[in-house]
């Protein structure tokens, strides 16, 4: 192995951006301590979550001093030195868990470890613009494949000269990784579809949102419930008049309330609204995971003055984010999948913007 010091420099850099985001991570440790604390009988999901608060921190510095001891180590004894094979195992174990330490860090948020739903629609230039959009889907998919993350294209629809007009794909895991290219994508080249052969710009929309499960539990606790009980009005005879038959449940955390009084005992009434609660409980659950998932679309037209990202193939050839400015000039390499530069950049400038908001 080739030791190479412009890499652990870069590392020591990178540490170095990561910081306002590991003293974001202290303050939150120190704030979830706080509340165990003064918690009679803890929450599991806290416990876990400070758990691994403690580990990023740990691992990130444990990390930034390997890199400091690698220096002095390199400085004192350089290549020539009997003990290289120790030297170059450290310096491996540091590129390693460097990008271990990275993906953690960057993929920390709820919903960072579900599927992504990934949609992908042509928008203005045309057939050129369904064309790229089918390379956008070939990008996406061959990045899969290298990251060994399983896909299936669950819907496409072609276009009549050629590419799609958009197509929706599923991949395992990938959320918190590409959420980073949600927004317009836009495409300068030669149109392969013009006799002129005439410069042209095509516009794709690419849509992300993760794949959450409509397997809803409904568990209702008794102390979550205010029962009343009350004479039943209307027709009915003696019974519905003279005995508390009629029930009220209201259920607490949600504030909804239903009452029945058409049965004739208050255990029937009791019963029967129990299961209009859970019901209506449960469409309230279902509108919430409705409202989240469209929290997550992109609001654009895929067209001008819209677009995250320029991949441009004439009279140059050069890739740039418009929102992290990230230029990268190997532009076959990122339209064969390899993107990963262009998702870590944008994990780190979300990150420091969350930070800083």
């Amino acid at each position: 192995m080739v030791i190479d010091l412009k890499e652990i420099k870069n590392i020591k850099s990178k540490l170095a951006e990561y910081y306002p985001l590991i003293q974001d991570l202290k303050n939150k440790l120190e704030v979830l301590l706080k509340d165990l604390e003064n918690q009679i009988n803890p929450d599991f999901k806290k416990i876990k979550e400070r758990k691994r608060l403690e580990e990023l921190v740990l691992k990130y510095e444990k990390l930034y001093k390997d890199v400091q001891d690698f220096e002095e180590i390199y400085k004192l004894y350089g290549e020539q030195s009997e003990d290289i094979k120790d030297i170059e195992k450290i310096y491996n174990d540091i590129i390693i868990n460097f990008e271990k330490l990275s993906i953690d860090l960057l993929l920390s948020e709820e919903y960072d470890d579900y599927d992504a739903i990934l949609t992908i629609t042509a928008g203005a230039g045309g057939t050129d613009a369904q064309d790229w959009a089918q390379m956008l889907m070939r990008m996406y998919c061959l990045w899969a494949e290298k990251n060994k993350l399983p896909y299936t294209i669950t819907d496409i629809t072609y276009g009549q000269e050629a590419g799609i007009k958009g197509c929706e794909i599923i991949i395992k895991s990938a959320y918190g990784y590409l959420k980073s290219e949600k927004g317009v994508h836009r495409l300068v080249r030669t149109s392969a579809f013009n006799a002129q052969n005439k410069r042209h710009t095509s516009f794709a929309l690419v849509e992300v949102i993760p794949k959450i499960e409509d397997n809803i539990n409904i568990e209702i606790k008794p102390e979550d419930l205010k029962i009343e009980t009350f004479k039943a009005g209307g027709a009915g005879g003696q019974h519905v008049n003279k005995n508390e038959s009629a029930v009220r449940i209201t259920h607490i955390p949600t504030g909804i309330t239903v009452t029945c009084s058409n049965e004739r005992s208050q255990h029937q009434n009791k019963e029967t609204a129990l299961k209009i609660l859970k019901s209506k409980i449960y469409d309230l659950e279902k509108q919430k995971i409705s409202q989240k998932v469209d929290s997550f679309k992109t609001k654009q037209q895929a067209a001008w003055g819209n677009q995250i990202r320029s991949y441009v193939l004439h009279p140059y050839k050069m890739i740039k984010d418009l929102r992290t400015n990230t230029e990268i000039y190997k532009v076959e390499e990122v339209l064969d999948g390899n993107i990963d530069k262009l998702i870590l950049d944008y994990l780190l400038f979300y990150n420091k913007q969350k930070v800083q908001q």
